[in-house]
């Protein structure tokens, strides 16, 4: 085992080591929250396939295949529909926009009445997801080091939030490429083959389980409507989702590259079932369907084999955690934090953007505006770093009293997608949609999600469906029994849509809102 410790101990190391060096680069706001929106189609893809293969997508995925067989792919195979749809349909719009957050995007849609219940829904949500990738270091340290849970949680947890706090999205993203690659390796390239040969090959896989594990629907059709529900539609609306969109230079950078990576998420979870399905034949027995993975990597690959797929796996853990942990540090400190304590006057506002330039870079004609900036933006930087670390520490706490990866984030996008699909889908598609319909959508379906799963248990299917239901009803009753959405309000955002920044510096939501608050006579002669 000196050989694959090694391995690990050197990869750890390199994460820190890159941590530090985004540290270096996270000179705004901008830079520390979304890598400056300065990535290209290489980074871009992998960084965004980094982040939803987690440690559920890895851990989780091959232990559906254990229970399932090859239809235990559909949870992930549907984490990949919803980033493929997410990209073709909204990404080139949601990058225009130029926030940071998704409630930012309410405000501005609905005229700056969302923000903080909304803030409040996308918080829960980044922190349960955060909290599953951290449970999954228990496994993968166990099977490494021998340690026990608690330790794992609290040595891998750390680590994340080490390299996230010091370079913030810089960090990640660099970290997040790196894991990319390895885990490609690892996982794909490495456990899967070894994993079927092991098996005696798909012959043998089929001669010796039940034909179920090789019926594309033998996880049930109503398990994969309610994944579809869920994970399509959560990969939709999510603040770790939106938060990589906002990384990208372009538009077509994120139609392009958030394709490819939807693409990959595609193979990566039939890797993941057939990984799971030969496991099956090998270990018959196992206590729980989430050990299959740890357990055919420690006895079915050879020395330095295993420390790189177990590198993999950290990869995949480690990536969603940091993707989740900065989108709830971003919500919590911009969203939540800074609207109830207020904004001090003459202070920009939540979502004001540094960087006015659509791709990211820094123009000639503004390098005075940015040198100017320098001395307030540290303040920002340290603000943002400070909520990433006190809610990487709530996060390893929570992880510490939980145990089921799977019901942790399906308690995560259910509260998510209950709460928060309407509203924002609604306003991206629907120009009837009011704020008061909004609110009562948030509040009615999140409220409905969590009434059922206490009453049905977090796995149940009802509650998704019920919630949405609910939410939808309350959107569409209380908008037509309200006044519309001002014009002045519409016109702003139907301006952002398109990529024009309206009443301030592109970017600029809080100036954006402000417009479009005046009186349409008041609007017009701005």
């Amino acid at each position: 085992m000196a050989v694959d410790y090694a391995v690990i101990v050197l990869y750890l190391a390199g994460m820190l080591a890159m941590g530090w060096w985004g540290m270096r680069r996270a000179k705004s706001k901008s830079d520390f929250l979304v890598a400056g929106r300065r990535l290209g189609p290489a980074m871009y893809s992998g960084t965004m396939a980094a982040i939803v293969l987690g440690g559920a997508s890895t851990i989780g995925g091959v232990g559906l295949g254990y229970q399932y067989g090859l239809s235990g792919a559909w949870m992930v195979f549907t984490i990949g529909l919803g980033l493929l749809a997410l990209s073709v349909f909204f990404s080139a719009r949601i990058a225009r926009l130029k926030v940071y957050t998704v409630s930012e995007m309410l405000d501005l849609r609905y005229g700056g009445s969302a923000g903080i219940i909304s803030g409040v829904v996308m918080w829960a949500y980044t922190l349960m997801l955060a909290v599953t990738s951290t449970i999954a270091y228990a496994t993968i340290f166990d099977v490494l080091f021998g340690l026990d849970r608690s330790l794992s949680i609290i040595l891998g947890g750390a680590i994340v939030v080490a390299y996230s706090t010091l370079g913030g999205m810089w960090s990640i993203t660099l970290t997040d490429m790196v894991q990319f690659v390895v885990k490609t390796i690892g996982v794909l390239l490495l456990l899967l083959p070894i994993a079927v040969i092991k098996a005696g090959g798909f012959a043998e896989m089929k001669a010796r389980l039940p034909d179920d594990y090789f019926a594309p629907l033998g996880i049930g059709g109503q398990t994969v409507f309610t994944y579809v529900l869920i994970y399509s539609f959560g990969m939709l609306i999510g603040q770790d989702i939106w938060q990589r969109v906002f990384t990208a230079r372009s538009d077509k950078v994120a139609r392009l590259g958030g394709t490819a990576a939807g693409t990959y998420c595609l193979a990566y979870a039939l890797a993941g079932a057939v990984i799971g399905t030969a496991a099956k034949v090998l270990y018959p027995h196992l206590g729980s369907p989430d050990d299959a993975f740890a357990t055919i990597v420690r006895d079915a690959l050879p020395v330095g084999v295993r420390g790189l797929v177990l590198a993999a796996a950290l990869s995949a853990v480690m990536s969603t955690s940091s993707g989740a942990l900065i989108a709830c540090a971003t919500v919590a400190h911009n969203d939540i934090w800074a609207r109830v304590k207020g904004v001090a006057a003459g202070r920009r506002k939540p979502g004001a953007e540094d960087s006015g330039d659509p791709g990211g870079a820094p123009s000639a004609d503004r390098a005075g505006e940015r040198a100017g900036e320098r001395a307030e933006v540290p303040d920002e930087v340290r603000g943002n770093r400070a909520f990433i670390l006190l809610m990487g520490l709530a996060v390893i706490v929570i992880a510490l009293a939980l145990n089921n990866v799977v019901e942790a984030l399906t308690l995560a996008y259910n509260v998510l997608v209950g709460g928060l699909l309407v509203p924002i889908l609604g306003g991206l598609l629907w120009k009837r949609g009011t704020a008061a319909g909004a609110l009562a959508s948030v509040a009615v379906g999140g409220l409905t999600v969590i009434g059922l799963m206490v009453s049905l248990g977090v796995l149940a299917n009802e509650p998704i469906y019920y919630g949405l239901l609910a939410s939808l009803v309350a959107y569409v009753g209380v908008s037509l029994a309200t006044r519309p959405t001002d014009a002045a309000v519409l016109a702003a955002w139907r301006a952002r849509l398109a990529g024009h920044a309206e009443g301030g510096p592109e970017g600029d939501t809080a100036g954006a809102v402000a417009l479009a608050l005046k009186p349409p006579s008041a609007a017009g002669r701005a």
